[in-house]
């Protein structure tokens, strides 16, 4: 998305080109929206991206290096080419999104409350914060109840082998523990 903005917003610069570039964009758009009408998941997504979305990605990127050679709009194409590895990783991941609109949107809240940040006191507290709203956000993405989740992998953290820490990130916990997670001595009480 935020590759596209850039190009959109060169617009006074090359119309002509920037009418290109969204053409050539808004042609993944409409792959990714066959793909949801058609609800495709999994291995059949990847599959249905690298026949159909993965010609068009090459095709930008080609165009990209073409009007890298003689543009007014050259900001937003070396934006986009010093990207291209993040950009195409939708082709072969089939659980992420072409953009991440969805993800901005879910993570307002933090700089809505940008003010109450001011307490935290330290660099470090500022961190933490900022990594608990991240894991909340990721949370909540997976249908994961926030609450369950923390309780669970704060409980497992200090048993868990450190190389296999991955497997408590929200995605990864919901695959492995989500089924059985620990509980808190307040959820034996209450239940």
């Amino acid at each position: 998305m935020h590759a596209r903005r850039e190009v959109f917003e060169a617009e006074s610069a090359d119309p002509e080109g920037v009418r290109e570039g969204l053409r050539r964009i808004g042609a993944l758009y409409d792959i990714e929206d066959e793909i949801r009408e058609r609800a495709l998941t999994a291995e059949a997504k990847r599959l249905h991206r690298l026949t159909h979305s993965k010609p068009h990605v090459e095709a930008f990127f080609d165009w990209v290096d073409r009007k890298l050679e003689a543009t007014p709009f050259i900001n937003a194409l070396h934006y986009a080419r010093e990207r291209r590895a993040g950009l195409e990783v939708f082709l072969t991941d089939p659980d992420v999104a072409l953009d991440t609109n969805h993800l901005e949107r879910a993570l307002r809240v933090i700089p809505m409350g940008r003010k109450n940040w001011n307490f935290c006191w330290t660099e470090l507290g500022a961190k933490h914060v900022g990594i608990v709203q991240s894991l909340i956000v990721t949370s909540r993405l997976h249908d994961i109840d926030v609450y369950t989740y923390l309780v669970d992998v704060l409980q497992r953290v200090a048993e868990h082998p450190a190389s296999r820490v991955a497997e408590l990130t929200p995605r990864l916990w919901k695959r492995h523990f989500a089924a059985n997670p620990l509980r808190s001595a307040l959820h034996a009480r209450v239940a």
